[in-house]
């Protein structure tokens, strides 16, 4: 049996691209996908994102906006458990703050206290954002990008999802890049 990959979409969607997510599981999820993948729209309830990490899940993708200084619409592409860094008590205790960094920051003490284990690979698909004010819709640049998500997503369903870690192939990120490495550009 494979193991159960969780896909979500993290975001608000009335903070114009930070929606992104959201939007990108919704378009993903008119897809079929095989059994053992499951397509979330988590939205802004982090702590339930933390509690479903711990639900026997092998891998996780989180899609969101993530801003990096690179060109609106670029898609990047993180291992979020080498990128955890610092403490994140302060976000763990406000539920209406819990980020996907805050999240996967409180995942190891979860999982003490729960007994239960977080998903050996945590992948976030981020898109840089043109605007994060308050709105409905995203912008041009990043409305176009989801297509692009969409696809690369299904791309790292059928290649990695599901590999254990010494099967798989990640994309090599030089020290210069930090954690994430850069998949697309925005403009096309």
């Amino acid at each position: 049996m494979k193991e159960r990959v969780l896909i979500a979409g993290v975001g608000n969607v009335f903070l114009s691209d930070d929606g992104f997510g959201v939007e990108v599981v919704r378009r993903l999820a008119e897809h079929e996908l095989p059994r053992h993948v499951e397509v979330a729209d988590i939205g802004v309830r982090g702590v339930d994102l933390a509690y479903r990490l711990l639900d026997g899940y092998g891998t996780c993708i989180l899609i969101d906006a993530c801003a990096r200084g690179g060109e609106p619409g670029t898609l990047y592409r993180i291992d979020a458990r080498s990128a955890a860094s610092g403490p994140t008590q302060a976000a763990a205790f406000d539920g209406h703050r819990m980020t996907p960094d805050a999240v996967l920051g409180l995942l190891d003490t979860l999982s003490v206290g729960t007994g239960e284990e977080p998903p050996h690979t945590v992948t976030v698909l981020g898109c840089e954002p043109a605007c994060v004010e308050e709105g409905m819709g995203l912008s041009e640049s990043v409305a176009a990008s989801v297509p692009r998500a969409v696809q690369l997503i299904l791309r790292m369903i059928e290649t990695e999802a599901g590999q254990r870690p010494d099967q798989s192939h990640s994309q090599p990120t030089g020290p210069a890049q930090g954690a994430y490495t850069p998949v697309e550009t925005g403009a096309h």
